[in-house]
């Protein structure tokens, strides 16, 4: 086999023939140069139709992208948060209009006693910023982050609008997993969710299964401070808000994977926003068995609640993204500017340069696609012909 960017890249797996265009997608991608490594599943009322890999899991394109090949999903791990928040709610472990502080009495702290796990859940609790300056690596400090969130105050009255709390909202939504059950994130991912489900999707990767891991090809310069700051987001003269924005992003630098995504620390600390490690396969399965509901296993949640999940609890201009936004309880929604597929009630979460992993519950259709090289962040040529593919195929 050749390796460099001239050699036609290594491909593997298969597809049902009635899915033949999402392989020519999928090819065509990598024939474009927009993509090193990748990896696309789509699911079908449980079962497999599209499974491919291809290309190579390093820059150099020396290392091929295996069956098996993990990678840092971003913001994908959002969507996976909201699975394990709704089995556990169909198990009675939660209550979506329970205060936060009620387990978590430190989270009371600046008014925020009446913050409900729901409001957490919708992006609505504003907080979406660590307040105190944090040193390099405090990301990899569970207590520290939590505490810091529990003690301040938020940046807007909670439920009075919302934002997307890009890093925060793993650390707050995992918190309350933890005091809810008494298990760390990691074990109750794996009891809850991927367990049952029979997936892979990791937060704390094992060191023994980093040699699967592909490499983040992206630039990794960190900013550091606040000058470099107000060259991704312009200073606008009202500080609360310039605060809030450079801290959401760079808060502690490294906060969300630049510069620390192919480090060992990153790969093993659990930062559920930003840095779950799965295949396109495990992405594809958690969603098959969300929407199977209780036949996917025990626990698994039904019809009822994965449409609470599912409805619109924020819409309008979102004040981080600073565009329109489209939220369920952790899940996005579809939104005309960044559709799920064809059908509005398609729910799921992109990550960071076009992952993506997503659930239609009138196709029982379930979508995972993974990769290396991240595009830009809102919209991904790439990530659409996949999906466009998949639907032309139905």
């Amino acid at each position: 086999m050749q390796s460099g960017a001239s050699a036609s890249p290594p491909m593997g797996g298969g597809c049902d023939p009635r899915f033949e265009p999402v392989r020519e997608a999928f090819a065509a991608n990598f024939a474009s140069g927009e993509e090193i490594g990748a990896a696309v599943c789509v699911q079908i009322e449980g079962v497999t139709v599209v499974d491919l890999w291809g290309g190579f899991r390093d820059e150099v394109r020396t290392r091929p992208w295996d069956e098996d090949t993990l990678v840092n999903a971003y913001s994908v791990g959002k969507g996976i948060l909201a699975i394990l928040a709704a089995n556990l709610l169909e198990r009675g472990a939660i209550d979506l209009d329970d205060p936060v502080a009620r387990r978590w009495p430190e989270f009371a702290a600046g008014g925020k006693g009446a913050v409900t796990i729901r409001q957490l859940l919708a992006h609505r609790a504003g907080l979406p910023a660590v307040r105190e300056r944090l040193p390099e690596g405090a990301m990899y400090d569970w207590d520290r982050i939590c505490g810091c969130l529990a003690g301040q105050d938020p940046f807007w009255s909670p439920d009075s609008a919302f934002g997307y709390h890009v890093n925060t909202y793993g650390y707050l939504v995992g918190e309350v997993v933890r005091r809810w059950t008494g298990l760390d994130l990691a074990e109750a991912l794996r009891r809850f969710v991927t367990g049952p489900a029979n997936t892979e999707f990791y937060w704390g990767l094992p060191r023994s299964q980093h040699r699967r891991v592909a490499e983040i090809v992206a630039p990794q310069v960190q900013l550091t401070r606040p000058e470099e700051w107000a060259r991704a987001f312009p200073a606008t003269g009202d500080a609360e808000h310039d605060l809030m924005m450079w801290h959401a992003y760079f808060n502690p630098s490294g906060f969300s994977g630049i510069g620390t995504v192919n480090t060992e620390a990153w790969r093993l600390a659990v930062i559920p926003s930003t840095n779950g490690h799965t295949t396109a396969r495990g992405v594809a399965g958690t969603y098959a068995a969300f929407l199977a509901g209780p036949d996917s296993g025990a626990g698994f949640a039904g019809e009822a609640v994965r449409s609470e999940f599912c409805r619109v609890h924020s819409a309008g201009e979102d004040r981080i993204l600073r565009r329109p936004g489209c939220f369920g309880l952790g899940f996005q929604l579809a939104l005309p500017t960044r559709p799920l597929g064809p059908n509005p009630r398609s729910f799921g979460h992109f990550g960071y340069g076009g992952s993506l992993g997503f659930g239609d519950p009138d196709r029982k259709l379930a979508f995972g696609y993974v990769m290396n090289r991240p595009g830009e962040r809102w919209q991904v040529a790439r990530t659409t012909r996949l999906v466009d593919a998949a639907y032309a195929c139905l």
